[in-house]
């Protein structure tokens, strides 16, 4: 009993390795790391900020809750920026959230785009070399044919 369940968490150990391996491949490889940083640095500079300047965040916890909820432009209305100078912030907030959110999801997007490329330019280079192929035997089979019609066998000579 106890083989089995080791045999099952070495298993799963394994396969969640390989997944974060590939996570991570994915993540440095295709550039998603920079939007990922950015997006965490201005959602932490958000959540200091509101931490910092509204009096009603309590805590840095509840600052980058309302950084996260105002970056992406949720609003649950759970905590609001309740002074003039907070609520500046938050359009600064807002905009740079937007456009960096904005970047990561089109980095995420270009790596599904990018995969199906991929494989839609496997098939072309596929179907590619099969008409090459298949050119090459239709000149090969005219060429003998016109050399057949060239040169006439000595029963056709009449």
């Amino acid at each position: 009993m106890q083989v089995k369940r080791w045999t099952a968490a070495t298993a799963y150990s394994v396969a969640v390795a390989s997944t974060l391996e590939r996570v991570t491949r994915l993540i440095v490889r295709r550039g998603l790391i920079y939007p990922l940083i950015l997006s965490l640095l201005i959602l932490g500079l958000g959540g200091l900020g509101f931490w910092l300047i509204d009096p009603h965040v309590q805590t840095f916890h509840d600052g980058l809750w309302l950084a996260f909820t105002t970056a992406a432009t949720v609003g649950y209305g759970d905590l609001v920026p309740t002074t003039a100078f907070s609520r500046l912030f938050a359009v600064v907030v807002v905009l740079m959230g937007l456009g960096v959110l904005s970047l990561v999801t089109a980095s995420v997007a270009a790596v599904f785009v990018e995969s199906e490329e991929r494989v839609i330019e496997r098939e072309l280079l596929h179907e590619m070399a099969r008409l090459r192929a298949e050119v090459a035997r239709l000149r090969a089979d005219i060429a003998a044919q016109a050399g057949q019609t060239r040169n006439p066998s000595a029963g056709d000579i009449g």
